[in-house]
C-alpha cells in the first residue's frame, strides 16, 4: 500500500515537471533566421556592433512572426530564460565564439518587458489611431523595394513619433514596435520575405559581392546603430537637458542626443563637425559651390571618396534642433530619381563660429538649372530643346512624388531654377529640403510663415500666406517659362520698369505669338505644337488665380501628352501697371477670349481640370 502511494507521487511530481518545463519552453521559432545567409557572415566578419545590431534586428524579425502567428510581441516572461538560450544557440552555431548576452549587455528583461506596457496586436492597435494604421497599412502593404520601402518606413517613423512616444532602451524598444507591427499584420508576405526583411530589419542583404558590398553593408549597420545609440542618448538628454553642464559635457552629449527619436532603420549618417571640415578643407572659399539667404554650399570629399555637397546654414540657434533633426530623419527615407538624396546631417554648438546646423547631399556635378540657362562661363553647353523637355519633364516628375506619392504629402516651398540642379545626363533633380513643410491631411491651405524667392512665390502665399501645393505649382510655371525662354523671373523693360516673365509670356500669347516666348536660336527645335504646348502648359501652372492651376500630377499628364491642355482664363491686370495697360483691358471685347495660331483654342474664363 505504501508503495502504491509513494509510486501515485512520483508520477505526479513527474507529471508536475513535465508540465512545468513544457510552459517553460521558447515559443519563438529562431529557425527562421537560417533562411538568410547574410546573417552568418555578418556573425562571423562584423565588428562586436554589427554583431550586436545584426542580433537585434534578427530578434526583432522572430517577434514579427510570433505576432503574425500567435498575436502576441512577447513571449511569456516565464520563458525569456529558454528563449535567450535558444537565440543563444542560433547565433553560436554562426560564431561559437561570440557570447552576445554578455559583449552586447542584454539581459532577461531585454525580451520580457515591451514599450509602454503593449504585448498583444489589439493593444497596439488600441494605442495607434486608426487614421494612423490605414495610412501605415496603405504604404506598407506592398512589396518593399526601393520607393515603397521609403514611403513606409517615412509612414513607420511619424506613428512612432506620434503613438509610441516611450523609451528605447530594450531589445523590444518603442522604435521597434511600429517596423515589427507592419512586418507581421500588415505586409501580406510577412516577416520572411526577402523584401519586408530588409527594408524593415536590415536583413537579407547581399554580402557574397567583394569589398564594395561589404562596406555598403557596414555602412548601412553602423548608421543604423547610431541611430539606435542616438536615440538612447537622446532620451537621457531630454530628461537632464535643463541641468547646468560643463561645456565639455554639453559637446559630447549635444553630438549624441537626438531628442526627436529618429527612425532605428534610418540610412542617415549623423557627421561630426570634425568630418566636415575634412570633407571641405575646412569650409575653404576654393569648395564653395553655392550661396543663398541660408549659407552656403561647398563641395567636399568624405573619408570613402565619395563627392558630397554640404550646405551650411547660417544664423541657427539650438531651440530649432529637435524640429530640424525630425524633419531631415523624414526627408532621409525619400529616394526618387528627381530628388537630391540626403546623405546625412550635423548639429554642433561653436563658441567662435556660432552654432552649427549642416545638411550632406550627394553631389550633382552639372550644377543647376539656373547656372547652365543664366551663367554661360560656368556652363559647358546650351540646353537644346530635347534636353529642355527632359528638365521639365523631370522636374515635374519630382514634385509629383514629393506632392502626391508621400504621406504625408510635402510641399517645397521654394522651387526656383537655382534649386534645380542637374545631373550628369542633364536629368532634372530637385534640391533644397530645408524650407520643406508636412502638409496634414484634410487641410486645404496652410497659413505659415512665407518663405521663398521674389519672382517666384504664388501670389496667395506672399498676400496672405496660404500655403498649398499649388503654391509650389505656381513656382514650377515659372520655372518652366525661364526654361524655355532663357528669360529670368523677373525682367526689365523700358524706363527700368520691372515686368514679371508670367506678364510678358501671357502678352505674346494675347497677340497670338506663342512661339515668340521660346529661346530664339535654341538648337534642335521640336515641332511648333509641341513647344506651343509647353508654354501653354507652364502658363496656366503660373496662374495668378489659385483655383485655375493643375495639380502636379495633372501637369506632369500635360506635358506627357495624356491630358489635354484645358482652356486658360484671361490674367488679371498685372501689378505693375500703366494707364494703357488699364484702358487696353477695359476696352477689349467682354467675352476674355483669345486664340492661339496652333490649334490651342479660345482662352476662357472657365476651366474645368475634375475631368
Amino acid at each position: 500500500m505504501v508503495s502504491s502511494v509513494s509510486l501515485f507521487f512520483s508520477l505526479l511530481c513527474l507529471l508536475i515537471w513535465h508540465t512545468e518545463s513544457a510552459s517553460n519552453e521558447c515559443p519563438l521559432n529562431f529557425t527562421i533566421l537560417n533562411k538568410f545567409p547574410d546573417a552568418a557572415l555578418r556573425a562571423k566578419h562584423g565588428n562586436l556592433t554589427v554583431k550586436c545590431l545584426g542580433a537585434k534586428q534578427g530578434l526583432h524579425l522572430v517577434l514579427a512572426e510570433y505576432l503574425r502567428t500567435e498575436g502576441l510581441f512577447l513571449p511569456p516572461a516565464n520563458t525569456s530564460e529558454s528563449c535567450w538560450s535558444a537565440f543563444h544557440t542560433e547565433l553560436n552555431s554562426q560564431d561559437p565564439s561570440f557570447d552576445f548576452r554578455k559583449s552586447c549587455g542584454f539581459d532577461n528583461s531585454s525580451i520580457s518587458q515591451g514599450c509602454m506596457n503593449i504585448t498583444t496586436q489589439q493593444e497596439f492597435e488600441k494605442q495607434v489611431s486608426l487614421i494612423s494604421r490605414q495610412t501605415l497599412t496603405k504604404a506598407c502593404n506592398q512589396t518593399l523595394t526601393s520607393s515603397p520601402c521609403a514611403q513606409c518606413t517615412a509612414a513607420l517613423t511619424s506613428t512612432q513619433a506620434i503613438s509610441l512616444p516611450g523609451p528605447s532602451g530594450n531589445l523590444t524598444d518603442c522604435s521597434a514596435y511600429s517596423s515589427i507591427y507592419a512586418a507581421a499584420i500588415l505586409n501580406k508576405a510577412g516577416p520572411t520575405d526577402k523584401n519586408t526583411a530588409w527594408c524593415l530589419f536590415f536583413i537579407g542583404l547581399n554580402l557574397s559581392s567583394g569589398k564594395n558590398s561589404a562596406w555598403i553593408y557596414g555602412a548601412v549597420a553602423a548608421g543604423v546603430s547610431v541611430c539606435v545609440l542616438g536615440a538612447v542618448v537622446g532620451f537621457l538628454y531630454c530628461r537632464r537637458r535643463r541641468a547646468r553642464m560643463e561645456k565639455k559635457k554639453v559637446l559630447a552629449e549635444f553630438e549624441a542626443s537626438d531628442p526627436c527619436s529618429m527612425n532605428p532603420n534610418s540610412t542617415l549618417v549623423r557627421f561630426t563637425i570634425e568630418d566636415i571640415r575634412a570633407a571641405t578643407k575646412n569650409f575653404a572659399r576654393e569648395n564653395i559651390v553655392g550661396t543663398g539667404g541660408f549659407g552656403n554650399v561647398y563641395k567636399g570629399v568624405l573619408a570613402d571618396g565619395s563627392l558630397v555637397a554640404v550646405k551650411r546654414f547660417k544664423n541657427c540657434s539650438p531651440a530649432g534642433d529637435p524640429e530640424f533633426v525630425h524633419e531631415v530623419d523624414v526627408i532621409s527615407s525619400i529616394r526618387h530619381r528627381n530628388l537630391v538624396a540626403l546623405r546625412g546631417f550635423c548639429v554642433a554648438p561653436g563658441s567662435l563660429e556660432g552654432h552649427q546646423r549642416i545638411l550632406v547631399c550627394e553631389f550633382i556635378p552639372n550644377r543647376s538649372l539656373h547656372d547652365n540657362l543664366f551663367d554661360h562661363r560656368r556652363s559647358e553647353r546650351r540646353l537644346d530643346w530635347p534636353t529642355r523637355c527632359q528638365i521639365a519633364v523631370g522636374m515635374a516628375r519630382g514634385l509629383a512624388y514629393l506632392h502626391h506619392e508621400i504621406q504625408p504629402g510635402i510641399i517645397h516651398r521654394d522651387i526656383k531654377a537655382s534649386n534645380i540642379l542637374l545631373d550628369e545626363n542633364f536629368n532634372a533633380r530637385v534640391a533644397d529640403f530645408g524650407l520643406a513643410k508636412f502638409a496634414p491631411e484634410g487641410v486645404s491651405h496652410l497659413s505659415t510663415r512665407v518663405a521663398g524667392t521674389l519672382g517666384y512665390v504664388a501670389p496667395e502665399y506672399a498676400l496672405y500666406g496660404q500655403l498649398t501645393e499649388k503654391s509650389d505649382v505656381y513656382s514650377f510655371g515659372v520655372v518652366l517659362l525661364e526654361l524655355l525662354s532663357g528669360r529670368k523671373a523677373l525682367l526689365t523693360a523700358a524706363q527700368s520698369q520691372s515686368l514679371h516673365i508670367t506678364d510678358w509670356a501671357w502678352s505674346l500669347v494675347r497677340r497670338g505669338s506663342t512661339l515668340e516666348v521660346i529661346e530664339q536660336g535654341i538648337e534642335n527645335p521640336g515641332p511648333p505644337e509641341v513647344m506651343e504646348r509647353y508654354v501653354m502648359i507652364a502658363l496656366i501652372c503660373a496662374h495668378p488665380q489659385l483655383f485655375c492651376r493643375p495639380s502636379m500630377d495633372q501637369a506632369l499628364k500635360m506635358m506627357e501628352n495624356d491630358l489635354p491642355v484645358p482652356h486658360i482664363p484671361d490674367r488679371p491686370i498685372p501689378f505693375i501697371a500703366d494707364l494703357v495697360d488699364i484702358e487696353r483691358s477695359a476696352g477689349s471685347s467682354g467675352s476674355g477670349q483669345f486664340s492661339s495660331p496652333s490649334g490651342f483654342q479660345s482662352f476662357s474664363s472657365e476651366m474645368s481640370l475634375a475631368r
